[in-house]
């Protein structure tokens, strides 16, 4: 009898309906819940875009979409909601807390439901947990967060606190195929460039991104892959056309993956990233790749600079730099001015940064 079928097992969900980081980062909850009930039926609600990156995953046992559908339509909502509650959870683990899940939340009838403490919002779960405002340790904040929500079940094991991506074997040959098929040099190791971020105001600027390029190669002699979508490629090629020719021969542009399963073993076959925030780069620290994040000014460096030791895992924040330029200014603040404040986040203030990390990353 399988999980989704047995009366008596224990039935668990997680809610995290958001972006590629935040579904990945918040699996960690998945993959500890099935430590402690190996046995329990473990469910995950996402959004569509996100489910490349938990395929494979063991600790999982079934991905609940929530599509664009059940945001337009109170009767798709709803019909979810409605789902959801057929299933008759034991406990909810809300790692969104936003409308979307407090609802369905409320609809749910489960019996134990863990969330974060907000005000006005207490009465819909069994369990509050503090939002931490500041780290504890070098995870950061978007890790330690998420496991706070399983300290209310006490659970008896020894925590994992990494995220995990899983590759196949056919995925990775892929990827060594397409290699061999764009002629990348063997003898030269590979970095991957998280060239674009989600947003222009996620996005460092595309001339000091030519630079950071050109820091590269003229420190390493070393393949150089660019991320992006084809809808993107005009970005994508004023950096190009912003590096040195020297930087040029380096790059091997139109080296790009199907898709984000293709892209993820791209990056499973690369050396390190370097480049803006994003799932990109948490999708390389899933894979123990060696990342060197740039944050945008508008975003909290101590949520999302996770696993940071100054040696396999370094980021760089304008405050790191010109602090005074962003003090006692709120987020909206800071992301309305983003862009000008990138204008003040010149490369040449963490070159040295870059050059330490490949010479220690990259022997």
């Amino acid at each position: 009898m399988s999980k989704i079928d047995s009366f008596f097992v224990m039935k668990i969900l997680v809610i995290q309906q958001k972006m590629i980081g935040d579904v990945l980062v918040s699996s960690i909850i998945c993959n500890n819940l099935r430590k402690a009930y190996p046995d329990a039926q473990i469910d995950y609600l996402v959004y569509e875009s996100t489910i490349p990156v938990l395929e494979g995953n063991p600790n999982i046992d079934n991905v609940l979409i929530f599509q664009e559908k059940h945001r337009k339509s109170k009767r798709e909502f709803l019909n979810l909601a409605h789902k959801i509650r057929g299933i008759k959870y034991d406990l909810i683990i809300d790692a969104y807390s936003k409308l979307e899940s407090w609802l369905i939340v409320l609809l749910s009838g489960a019996k134990r439901k863990i969330s974060y403490k907000k005000f006005g919002r207490t009465f819909l779960y069994t369990d509050n947990v503090p939002f931490a405002e500041f780290p504890k340790t070098n995870l950061g904040l978007a890790i330690e967060r998420r496991l706070s929500l399983l300290e209310p079940l006490d659970l008896k094991i020894e925590i994992d606190p990494f995220p995990k991506l899983y590759v196949t074997d056919t995925e990775n040959r892929d990827a060594i195929a397409l290699f061999k098929h764009h002629h990348l040099k063997k003898d030269r190791k590979t970095v991957m460039i998280s060239l674009l971020g989600s947003e222009n105001q996620k996005t460092y600027p595309l001339e000091y991104m030519a630079k950071v390029v050109d820091f590269i190669a003229d420190n390493q002699d070393v393949n150089i892959l660019f991320n992006y979508f084809p809808k993107q490629i005009k970005d994508a090629t004023i950096v190009f056309d912003a590096c040195k020719p020297s930087t040029q021969e380096k790059i091997y542009f139109n080296l790009l993956g199907s898709d984000l399963r293709s892209f993820i073993a791209l990056i499973n076959n690369c050396d390190l990233i370097i480049g803006n925030d994003g799932g990109a780069i948490n999708m390389a620290k899933a894979l123990e790749k060696p990342s060197f994040t740039i944050f945008s000014p508008w975003i909290e460096k101590k949520i999302w600079a996770t696993l940071e030791d100054g040696l396999h895992h370094i980021s760089v924040h304008l405050n790191d730099f010109k602090f005074q330029l962003l003090a006692s200014k709120k987020e909206k603040e800071l992301k309305k001015n983003a862009l000008f404040l990138y204008k003040e986040f010149e490369p040449e203030l963490f070159k040295d940064k870059i050059e330490l990390f490949l010479k220690q990353n990259l022997l």
